[in-house]
């Protein structure tokens, strides 16, 4: 009789807690699905603003400055900020891979204090999710390889071809390597391992040039590779995005991963070499999509809704968001490309807020960022036409 009753209240203690893992892991998915659910209204954090907010400032002017950001973004609406914390092969958080970036560095010595720690915190406060925007082979917009430290990362990689200068554009590492893929890799999780980020980003700078990988691709002729010289690069930078991307689920599940190409879809296939439609059509690369669709609706080469079908239209994954990025910078301003266009922005101060309800309409749509956070509230940034673009923007998004 004694052994029934303890296998029986066993039997009730595992049955009791497994219930209770049950319902916690049900609320944890329905907050996940609500969390997704939910408009994402972000604004980009570039190193640029790094470098005016806390580069060479005391902590203290340097924390007041991004709890004001942060008051900012939550007092106009905002929900999502993604911030730059490796624009060159650097960091702005602790990191035993990369060197401290020098967007942050105070008279030439480290922060004080934990930025990307506190940066996360004061958001968490706020309800604001915090996306670690990377530059995943920018190393140097100089092109003289001896401005770098002597142990700075990077080093080992130009001496074994993985890493290059591009003529009129800097330093920057080989995606045909695998190396170069480990150290992204290796930087991502570290990342994911010390910092509770909403998410990862990467920009659009994916194929620095059309040489950099002339070497390898001849070595990998040689050996019997039969893809062409697109396919190849193509193929690369796949498989980079694949492999990041399982790494970050496997840490996290939780953790979004997107890119954010150049809304000229030819450009990004034969300039950077990213096969958007296959990106687009399966599992397993990304969970969001942000074009920088910097074009407005009189522009006669990139006319703002034709661009944004296009992308819609090739989202055949239903998973994936789709999130423009939106050019706040041009506000006011004269865009040379856009021909017909080119003074619409200065005649108009409702581009911004008319593109986001043109976008709502979107099938795939989860939400927008702007570029960048100086436009929207730095005054020295400010014309007539911003202010008015601004305060129609708010009326939308509040």
């Amino acid at each position: 009789m004694k052994n029934v009753l303890i296998i029986l209240f066993v039997l009730v203690f595992f049955l009791i807690s497994f219930l209770i893992i049950g319902n916690k892991q049900e609320n944890r998915n329905k907050n996940e699905n609500n969390d997704l659910k939910i408009e994402k209204k972000g604004v980009f954090l570039s190193y640029i603003e790094l470098n005016k907010y806390i580069k060479n400032k005391s902590e203290e002017d340097s924390k007041n400055n991004i709890i004001k950001i942060l008051d900012n973004l939550k007092e106009n609406g905002f929900n999502m900020l993604l911030v730059h914390v490796r624009p060159f092969s650097d960091a702005i958080y602790k990191s035993s891979i990369f060197a401290i970036s020098d967007t942050v560095k105070n008279k030439e010595n480290n922060p004080s204090y934990d930025i990307l720690e506190f940066i996360i915190s004061e958001s968490y406060n706020r309800n604001i999710k915090v996306h670690a925007w990377i530059n995943p082979y920018r190393i140097s917009s100089n092109e003289n390889i001896e401005s770098l430290d002597l142990n700075h990362i990077s080093r080992k990689y130009i001496e074994n071809g993985c890493a290059k200068v591009v003529e009129g554009k800097g330093l920057f590492y080989n995606p045909a390597c695998s190396e170069v893929n480990d150290l992204i890799i290796d930087g991502i999780k570290e990342i994911l391992n010390n910092y509770k980020v909403d998410g990862i980003h990467f920009d659009d700078y994916f194929y620095p040039s059309d040489e950099i990988d002339l070497d390898l691709y001849k070595k990998y002729i040689d050996n019997g590779g039969n893809l062409s010289l697109a396919d190849y690069r193509y193929k690369n930078i796949l498989t980079l995005i694949k492999d990041v991307y399982w790494n970050i689920k496997s840490i996290d599940k939780n953790v979004q991963f997107g890119i954010s190409p150049e809304g000229n879809i030819d450009n990004d296939y034969n300039k950077h070499y990213l096969d958007i439609k296959e990106i687009l059509s399966n599992d397993g690369y990304v969970d969001y999509i942000m074009p920088q669709i910097y074009f407005g609706f009189e522009n006669s080469s990139k006319p703002f809704i034709k661009t944004l079908k296009e992308w819609d239209s090739l989202i055949k994954n239903k998973k994936i968001n789709l999130m423009p990025a939106l050019a706040f910078y041009k506000s006011g301003s004269y865009d040379k490309y856009a021909k017909d266009g080119a003074y619409e922005w200065i005649n108009n101060s409702d581009i911004i807020s008319r593109q986001i309800l043109e976008s709502r309409n979107s099938s795939n749509y989860g939400g927008f960022s702007l570029f960048r956070y100086d436009y929207l509230f730095s005054e020295d940034k400010f014309n007539d036409n911003s202010k008015e673009e601004f305060n129609n923007l708010i009326k939308i998004i509040k």
